[in-house]
């Protein structure tokens, strides 16, 4: 007992008070976002298909994701994912899922934390600090919205900033690596990581990740991305003015129609919101910070709205490097304004939480169907009654609940195709697949068949025959 006390006591009372929190954060985002899911908030897409992925590896199996009709690699190289298959063996389910989403966002904070301290000096700014990072609207926002592998990033970028800022090389070239492996774009923060580390640390250390990105981000997408899914950079549509090259194109010949491009569609209003939480601090560190310039970049000039919404993932990726940076900008200042400036930033953290988060106390929570509400309990009355590995079809919120078989469609696939295959054959939306004859069971809302889904409906409806249905939904079976 004794020896348990003396290791309690080499803990302060504010390293303790970190950890609770952390503990805290994972607890409650946990807690939330597996309620959402029995809720019905989740749905094929940015959940389903990582499940079924996931399930698919954990029995030795390809994970050709028939939610989508992808490999699960052929969409994003996630291979990050790999990690998650031993923990399936054990605890399989949706649950494991976002578990480690939320404690990986809240690992996040830990480099603000240690960096903090050791910059500092001061274990109360430092804790202060990290739950202003954790407050940020990015960051919750990424944990509700049903699960990405993207919520890896905040920890394994910030570590490896972290560990550049300290110059300690093994550690930093493994977080780069792990980093990498959450998504192939991630190259666009980690080459701005290796410019700085170049310019700031070591001139070999920082060409070295610099190079390595590039070689990963072409293999990534030019070998592994292209074999699986037909193109080597699906999302390129994405950008504006044609491409890359009309891009770079229109700087010069048309800026004008660029900076009105920039600035369209509430963009700045964006960047804004970015900033805000860390009270702009950052902006005296601009070397650090700048590491997260390039994917902010990119997603203010996108053409897709997501990317310059602070309630998706796309954000996440950026908010280490500007926390880090905020960091760093207060050991620049004299010590005695250290103090007021940290509480300043809290007081923004703390507004940006009410005013864009996902907290109980901000205005706007997102919130779902309680688990206890009919239409969810009507679903799981139906769950049952769907034999293990049976070929299925079901409207897009219960999939997540049946993902754990070969075969499971998101209504009206595979019927008639939608959001589905790889770049060969997205564009031949609405054909029947061989596999729509080995349907065994379909399950769908009545209120879907009288609305979008009833012509498709009314073609192979005569395939089947109803063997349960409630209120909110009617399970239908294939005839003999």
């Amino acid at each position: 007992m004794d020896r348990v006390v003396t290791l309690l006591r080499r803990f302060s009372i504010w390293q303790w008070a970190f950890v609770l929190i952390l503990a805290w954060y994972t607890w409650h985002f946990t807690n939330t976002t597996v309620r959402m899911h029995h809720g019905l908030g989740t749905s094929s897409y940015d959940f389903a298909l990582y499940d079924q992925g996931t399930w698919l590896l954990s029995r030795f199996k390809a994970p050709f994701v028939t939610l989508m009709g992808r490999n699960l690699f052929g969409d994003h190289t996630s291979f990050i994912m790999l990690f998650l298959v031993p923990f399936y063996w054990v605890f399989p389910g949706p649950g494991t899922l976002l578990f480690f989403q939320s404690a990986a966002l809240a690992a996040g904070a830990i480099p603000v934390f240690l960096y903090a301290r050791r910059r500092l000096g001061s274990e109360p700014i430092a804790l202060f600090l990290a739950g202003s990072f954790l407050l940020h609207p990015a960051i919750g926002r990424t944990n509700v919205e049903q699960f990405h592998p993207d919520a890896f990033l905040p920890a394994l970028v910030g570590f490896a900033i972290y560990f550049a800022l300290n110059a300690r090389w093994g550690p930093y070239a493994v977080f780069v690596v792990l980093s990498l492996l959450v998504k192939e774009d991630v190259a666009l923060v980690i080459i701005p990581l290796g410019l700085w580390v170049a310019l700031r640390r070591d001139r070999r250390i920082g060409v070295l990740t610099i190079a390595g990105a590039i070689v990963y981000a072409v293999f990534a997408m030019g070998v592994v991305i292209r074999l699986l899914n037909g193109e080597w950079a699906p999302n390129a549509w994405r950008i504006p003015f044609g491409g890359v090259g009309g891009l770079i194109a229109a700087v010069f010949t048309e800026p004008g129609e660029v900076i009105s491009y920039v600035v369209s569609d509430g963009r700045p209003w964006y960047l804004l919101q970015v900033g805000f939480s860390f009270g702009f601090v950052f902006l005296l560190a601009p070397a650090v910070a700048a590491i997260s310039a390039v994917v902010l970049g990119a997603n203010v000039i996108s053409v897709f709205p997501y990317q310059y919404d602070i309630r998706y993932h796309y954000t996440a990726v950026a908010v280490p490097a500007l926390g880090l940076a905020s960091v760093e900008a207060l050991g620049r200042v004299p010590r005695h304004w250290r103090t007021s400036l940290a509480a300043s930033l809290v007081a923004f953290s703390l507004l940006g939480a009410y005013w864009w988060g996902t907290f109980p106390f901000s205005l706007d929570p997102k919130t779902y169907w309680s688990p206890n509400d009919t239409i969810p309990q009507e679903a799981a009355e139906m769950f049952p009654l769907i034999p293990d590995g049976a070929v299925i079809s079901a409207y897009h919120n219960l999939t997540p609940h049946l993902a754990h078989r070969e075969h499971i469609y998101m209504f009206p696939n595979p019927f008639s195709t939608l959001l589905y295959g790889d770049a060969a054959t997205r564009d031949d939306e609405g054909r029947r697949l061989p596999i729509a004859d080995e349907v065994e069971y379909v399950l769908l809302p009545p209120a879907l068949l009288a609305r979008e889904g009833l012509a498709v409906w009314q073609e192979v409806q005569g395939e089947f025959e109803i063997v349960a249905q409630n209120a909110s939904w009617e399970l239908w079976r294939r005839k003999p």
